[in-house]
Parts: C-alpha cells; structure tokens; sequence
C-alpha cells in the first residue's frame, strides 16, 4: 500500500504475457511492473484533451491524472501522479506537414529535457500510424515505437521499433454506464516491463491526433 504523498501502484492484470528481454524505459523506472498492467482511462465524451480526467486500475485506485491547458495557442497536456507531480508534459508543434507533438519532463518545455516525439507516419492515412521517436534518436530514420491504430479509431497497437513485438493495446469500452453517464472509456493493457506512464502519455496524443481528424479537435 502506498505512503502518504507516494503514488499508487497499480495490482496486476489478469492476463500473463511475457516481458520484454530490455525494459522499455521513457519516464522512469519507477513505472515498470514485471506484471501487465490494465488501466482505465475514462472522460466525457468530446476527446481527451477537453477534459481534465483520471486513470485508474481494475480495482479503482487512481494511478494518474492529465491535465489539459484550454484556451492556448498550442495543445498542451500534462501528466501527473496520484499525487500531483506533474511526469510530463506534451505539446503540440504547430505548422507541420505530420502533426508532430513534442513530451517533455516534468513541467518543462527546455530542449535538454525533451524525452520524446510523436508524428504520423505519413502525410495521408486511412487509418491513424504513428511513429515514436525518442529524444537520443535525432536522425529519425527508424521509429523506436510504433503505434498502429483500427480503421474505426477504437483500437490500437503499440509496437516496439519497427518489430511485430508488442508491448501495449488500447481500446475503447462501451456499456450502459458509459451510455447513461455520457462517458467514454479507454481500456490499455501495458504489458510487462514497459513504462506504463510512457504508455498513457501516447494514448493520450494518440486521441488528440484521432480527434483533429474527425474534426473534433
């Protein structure tokens, strides 16, 4: 059980996977788990970012928040613990051809504390393919991760480089709550040895960019 202050872990998945050989580390260590980890990502229907919302595991314990600045010229999101410290913030680059989003440490938007970004594959998709790049990988010449979304935006995959290795799915829940509550969930299972903040860092970009495609955003 945590302490007081110290954020919440969340228990395990009921599914087994194996873990990855190398840790799949992005923000920190702290958020690696030998386990799968199922978490819940639940907010009004509109998109993720007009919403500040919570993530929670299969018990309800809340594991983070994400925090929206409305209002601005750039889209800016930022992810924080149970307890309030802010693990990153990602923000939308403005004027490019690949709707490029930037995450950085903390609250910071410094160069030197830049962790990783995120950009379509292509300029035209019928269906959303992002690459991930982190900040060591200047040249960007092949992705570090790879996330591939369904026709329908109500699923998708996150893949380690350009491998068929996966290492998280998402997908959206529908039930007669979510109907009577106006609500929409988003289901990830993070598998073993990934950095599970990392992962709903790159869900959330991944709905802002469904979002401006369905001209919602």
């Amino acid at each position: 059980m945590a302490g007081a202050g110290q954020p919440a872990n969340p228990i395990p998945a009921m599914t087994v996977y194996l873990p990855l050989e190398h840790p799949a580390v992005v923000i920190s260590p702290y958020f690696l788990a030998q386990y799968p980890v199922d978490l819940t990502v639940a907010t009004k229907i509109m998109t993720l970012g007009e919403n500040d919302f919570t993530v929670k595991d299969v018990n309800g314990t809340i594991i983070f928040r994400i925090k929206s600045k409305l209002m601005s010229l750039h889209d800016r999101r930022k992810l924080l613990d149970a307890a309030g410290t802010v693990l990153v913030s990602m923000q939308q680059k403005l004027m490019t051809a690949h709707r490029r989003w930037l995450a950085y440490r903390g609250d910071s938007k410094d160069s030197k504390d830049l962790l990783f970004t995120v950009r379509k594959s292509s300029f035209l998709q019928m269906r959303t393919e992002l690459d991930v790049f982190l900040a060591g990988n200047e040249k960007e010449e092949v992705p570090d991760f790879k996330i591939k979304g369904s026709f329908s935006e109500s699923s998708c995959v996150i893949y380690l480089g350009n491998t068929n290795k996966i290492i998280a799915q998402m997908y959206r829940g529908h039930s007669m709550a979510t109907f009577l509550f106006d609500t929409d969930d988003f289901r990830v299972t993070i598998y073993p040895n990934v950095d599970y903040a990392f992962i709903i860092s790159l869900v959330v970009i991944l709905d802002e960019i469904n979002a401006d495609r369905s001209g919602q955003d």
